[in-house]
């Protein structure tokens, strides 16, 4: 995956994870994966510490509907 690639997937990911409520219908799981992609070929420092994040927000996220919280 080009640097490019990296930068735009980074950027969609970014809104989307934004976004995303417990209600929406693709499974977190699915962009965990798609974020760990990105992850694996992301080989910029900048890259890598948006994904890390992106991973962050996720986990936050998850927790947040476990507990109930939206």
């Amino acid at each position: 995956m080009s640097h490019c690639q990296v930068e735009q997937d980074l950027e969609h990911l970014e809104r989307i994870i934004a976004r995303i409520t417990a209600g929406d219908r693709i499974p977190l799981s699915y962009w965990r994966k798609r974020i760990q992609s990105v992850l694996a070929a992301a080989r910029l420092p900048p890259h890598i510490e948006r994904a890390k994040k992106l991973i962050s927000a996720l986990d936050a996220l998850e927790s947040n509907i476990k507990l109930g919280v939206q």
